[in-house]
């Protein structure tokens, strides 16, 4: 869930539409079931077959100790991939690959880094412990990385000329070690210095420049040997201990010519006490350069320091898998049109090193979501009269690695993207019980948004957007790589105002289990979950997917929104 990860709209929740009867007060009358009050009767044999019990059944069979956390080449992807295949042939769907298999091979390269490091300030050296202090790890299939390199602070380094911003002027870093400040430029609004200004980087909402993916890239295209990310809470979004937690784990990415020689040399980050701790050794403030980045005449500050970062490396090459299916359309004219559904199956493996409980079961990241997949899968496959269009079932490697599954399934697609319609995407159910919203992700960016509005409406349930719009959540799951390859796409997260709880239930609930279960080995099934919101929700998602396969418009990126130059340019590339 989340590693990865768009422009939204609104605020913490943008409504759509309101009933009297939708009260966030507790008291409150609760909205009717989706499924009982908006959905065609053609549908419902699809509806009846996602059950309480059977998300119930597949978040406990992917999550099982036996599984060993689902790591990507382990024997628990062997298991995972089995019971995948085994429950889409179960149904009598046919394997989604050109060759009719349920199987798509991905190459990876698998990197396990032992790092060393330090700072000197002239003739002092500064220790750092690993993981305590920092995680430093690299992309290039090498045995040893070393680098001695002076250390250049570059505010947030972001280069956005859309913005008139450019961390990075008149100054050249190739061969430096960058620090950086996560997430993207905080900018006062020029009328109240409480708030944020909406017309820079989307305000409170974070930008694909605040993500640390794109802080290596540019470290990278700026010919940097390493990029440093200094960790905030805040602006993060997680505790420092979500990244320690896994950083002596196994790290892949999808394998190249080159071994990855072309990426920057190392990728890691600092605690925000050590980056304050070397700063002052240097004569330097946290605060006030971090004011000082704030402003577009900032210019990147030599700290007079340099980084030591040694990491020993064992290497490998592996095969991933990516699990397809397919449901075979019903109109003849239409059934090489697609409508993809994903989740990723995988998640962080087990680490020997820790005492106690080693295994990252995943049960909501992303066992549960998982689940939901094969529930629509089965959904789908009772209907009577099958959809026009085909849909396609797509489980994914890779996420937790850096969506590199969806993203070599997104460039090796098994059908072509001009014939996809919509990629809807799940990264976790709803645990705590039936909520009166559903958010969007990335609100406002497609049709598909409306789509979702109409089968909702009904039911007397709203739209809302993301409520922690700052820890750039669009950009932390798969449909983002099908978002950048043009093709609309529509994620969900369970909502926050839950049925028969007061109005802050549903925010303490995200809270206490990024806190306490996300990336831990406690992120397992509990005795407390009540998934009659998740059983709602995924009918709901069933119910978008099949007015899509169904109907005659297509989905569409609304204008200004950046994926839709790129979908324009692929329908017109198919003659559409």
């Amino acid at each position: 869930m989340h590693t990865t990860l768009s422009s939204r709209r609104g605020a913490i929740a943008l409504t759509l539409s309101i009933t009297a009867s939708f009260s966030a007060c507790a008291g409150d009358k609760a909205p009717e079931s989706a499924s009982a009050t908006s959905a065609d009767s053609t549908i419902s044999p699809a509806l009846a077959a996602i059950t309480a019990d059977g998300l119930m059944a597949h978040t406990k069979a992917l999550s099982d100790d036996s599984l060993e956390g689902r790591a990507p080449a382990t024997p628990g992807e062997d298991k995972t991939v089995a019971y995948l295949q085994s429950q889409f042939a179960a149904m009598g769907l046919k394997g989604g690959m050109p060759d009719g298999s349920f199987v798509q091979k991905a190459t990876f390269a698998g990197i396990t880094g032992k790092p060393e490091a330090s700072f000197r300030i002239g003739s002092r050296v500064m220790p750092l412990s690993f993981p305590a202090d920092y995680i430093a790890r690299t992309r290039h299939e090498v045995p040893v990385i070393d680098v001695d390199a002076e250390m250049v602070f570059v505010g947030y380094g972001v280069d956005a000329p859309e913005y008139g911003w450019n961390d990075y002027k008149n100054v050249d870093v190739k061969g430096k070690v960058l620090v950086m400040l996560v997430n993207d430029p905080a900018v006062a609004d020029p009328n109240d210095s409480t708030k944020l200004d909406s017309t820079m980087f989307k305000g409170k909402a974070m930008t694909y420049y605040g993500r640390w993916t794109y802080k290596y890239e540019i470290a990278t295209a700026k010919g940097a040997a390493g990029a440093l990310i200094i960790h905030e809470t805040g602006p993060a979004g997680y505790p420092f201990e979500v990244l320690s937690g896994s950083a002596a784990l196994e790290q892949f990415d999808i394998a190249t010519a080159d071994g990855n020689k072309s990426r920057t040399q190392v990728e890691g980050w600092i605690t925000q006490p050590k980056a304050e701790e070397l700063l002052k050794a240097v004569g330097k403030d946290f605060a006030a350069l971090k004011a000082a980045a704030r402003r577009k005449d900032f210019t990147p500050v030599s700290l007079g320091a340099s980084a030591k970062i040694h990491i020993s490396n064992s290497t490998r090459r592996v095969e991933s898998r990516n699990v397809v299916a397919k449901l075979e359309g019903s109109d003849a004219a239409r059934k090489n049109e697609y409508v993809i559904y994903s989740a990723h199956w995988d998640h962080l493996g087990r680490d020997t090193s820790i005492k106690g409980d080693q295994i990252f079961n995943g049960a909501l990241d992303n066992a549960s979501g998982t689940a939901q997949l094969l529930q629509i899968a089965k959904g789908f496959n009772a209907l009577p009269t099958k959809p026009e269009r085909s849909i396609m079932f797509v489980a994914l490697t890779g996420e937790e690695k850096g969506l590199i599954g969806a993203k070599y399934f997104a460039a090796n697609p098994p059908v072509p993207l001009a014939n996809v319609l919509a990629n809807i995407n799940m990264d976790g159910f709803s645990q705590w019980g039936r909520t009166k919203d559903v958010t969007v992700i990335g609100l406002g960016n497609s049709t598909l948004d409306d789509v979702l509005a109409d089968v909702i409406r009904p039911a007397g349930r709203v739209l809302a957007g993301d409520p922690e719009p700052e820890k750039g959540f669009f950009y932390r799951s798969d449909h983002f790589e099908f978002a950048k390859q043009g093709v609309p796409a529509l994620y969900t997260e369970a909502g926050v105002q839950f049925v028969g709880k007061d109005s802050t239930y549903g925010m303490k609930k995200r809270e206490e289990y990024t806190s306490r279960d996300y990336h831990q080995p406690s992120d397992e099934v509990k005795p407390d979950w009540d998934l009659s919101g998740a059983v709602e929700d995924t009918q709901v998602l069933l119910q978008v997917g099949f007015r899509v396969a169904n109907g005659t418009a297509w989905p569409t990126w609304k204008p200004g929104t950046e994926f839709k130059a790129k979908r324009d340019s692929v329908l017109k590339a198919a003659g559409k």
